[in-house]
């Protein structure tokens, strides 16, 4: 059950953003509008890393790693769901949430040192550092990266807090 209500209607209008964003509106988006200074801000930063330098599919393996990570099972769920509409395998999505993409050397180092940036609060060591970019990790996609493990972090942990409906098919974290 729930422990923060989801709402359906907001007078901010947040909701229909997220509708716009998204197609919909999921529950963990129905919970945050509680706050809405909370939502809006979740929302542009959504927005703008939208039109950043990483693709949508390693958008959208980040936000699967950073929610296995957090042992999220709300977001494993949802981030397993986009993930697959994106084309990614069962094979695929196993490997992301283990940090790993036997496909593409670059999304790999990404994936690896995302895990990193996760595991040491960002303290990684210089050699974690020079082999992401041996594998052509470029300055913006560094500030990306933790950008995109801050946004997923924000809705795992508010995930954890609210413990909204949960609205995807689900897969265990």
């Amino acid at each position: 059950m729930p422990r923060i209500p989801q709402l359906t209607e907001d007078p901010a209008g947040l909701l229909d953003k997220t509708r716009q964003q998204l197609g919909r509106v999921p529950n963990l988006y129905a919970a945050l509008a509680n706050g809405p200074a909370a939502l809006a801000g979740y929302l542009a930063m959504r927005d703008h890393l939208t039109r950043g330098a990483l693709r949508v599919r390693l958008r959208e393996q980040l936000a699967l790693l950073v929610a296995q990570e957090n042992h999220c099972t709300y977001c494993v769920s949802a981030h397993t769901l986009r993930g697959r509409k994106l084309g990614m395998t069962d094979a695929e999505l196993v490997r992301t949430r283990e940090a790993s993409d036997d496909n593409d050397p670059h999304a790999d180092a990404v994936l690896h040192l995302a895990r990193e940036i996760i595991h040491t609060s960002g303290r990684v060591e210089d050699r974690a550092l020079a082999a992401a970019r041996e594998a052509g990790v470029t300055h913006a996609e560094l500030a990306e990266i933790v950008a995109h493990i801050a946004l997923n972090t924000l809705s795992n942990l508010f995930n954890h807090l609210a413990q909204p409906e949960l609205d995807f098919p689900e897969v265990a974290a």
